[in-house]
């Protein structure tokens, strides 16, 4: 957007130097009535809101389509927990720009406060909320913007590894994550232990698991959860889980990020 808006800047700037030349090359009092008098409207009036578009829009049209600006195409993943939302005045086919406030953490063990603006869809509002999980692209000079980009399998490697770096899961968890096998899970109940852990909620599960050979077993694991993830883990709920076979212990519920 902002090359755009430079490209307009020069295209005013030569068309008033062309309706200068012409006025003061002729001595009939219309000479300054011409065609050139296009240039001094485009400097004074579309230039500077061609400018003023584009700080608006700060990702660039990448961000207007849900996609990653060019910058961000390959930066690392964090997550970040929404802080504050609010409009930036900006529309696009009535659906509002947001500038949402982000404490970020990142896989290695970082936290910082930052900001991302996007396009958001009417319907999809309440998903950006306070206390909702994010995922971000991150620069090294704090930049952020949402990771529209990337796979589940990015998403969910990276909340592993943040949640491994801000101690809300063991190695031995991290490790049934990523090298566990997918299985379904019922959830049979779920009880408040009355503590709270970072900041989450810390409960009692009873799940029935579905083995890869269609049997099933029954556990009944400790775990903190977000704020974000109870709606996910209500007793009926049918979630997401890992194990490993030759350990039945554990296993690693994979919850959406955002409800």
């Amino acid at each position: 957007m902002k090359a755009i808006a430079w490209a307009v800047l020069v295209v005013g700037l030569a068309c008033t130097a062309m309706f200068v030349a012409t006025g003061l090359s002729s001595d009939s009092p219309l000479a300054w009535v011409n065609g050139w008098m296009a240039g001094p409207i485009i400097l004074v009036f579309v230039a500077p809101m061609m400018f003023s578009l584009a700080g608006k829009l700060g990702g660039g049209f990448a961000a207007l389509r849900g996609g990653v600006p060019k910058e961000f195409l390959g930066a690392p993943i964090a997550m970040g927990t929404v802080v504050g939302v609010s409009r930036t005045g900006l529309s696009v086919n009535d659906q509002p720009q947001l500038e949402i406030q982000l404490d970020v953490d990142t896989p290695d063990g970082r936290s910082f406060r930052s900001a991302a603006r996007q396009i958001v869809d009417l319907t999809e509002l309440g998903t950006v909320r306070p206390g909702a999980i994010l995922p971000v692209r991150y620069l090294p000079d704090g930049r952020v913007a949402l990771a529209t980009d990337a796979s589940q399998h990015e998403l969910q490697a990276a909340l592993d590894r943040v949640q491994l770096a801000k101690g809300l899961v063991t190695p031995k968890q991290l490790h049934i994550a990523e090298q566990g096998a997918d299985a379904q899970a019922v959830v049979l109940a779920m009880a408040p232990t009355g503590q709270v852990r970072n900041g989450r909620s810390v409960v009692h599960l009873t799940l029935r698991i579905t083995r890869l050979d269609g049997t099933m077993f029954d556990l009944v694991q400790e775990k903190a959860i977000p704020p974000t993830a109870v709606p996910q883990l209500q007793p009926g709920s049918a979630v997401r889980v890992k194990y490993l076979p030759h350990d039945e212990s554990e296993v690693a519920i994979l919850t959406a990020l955002v409800p």
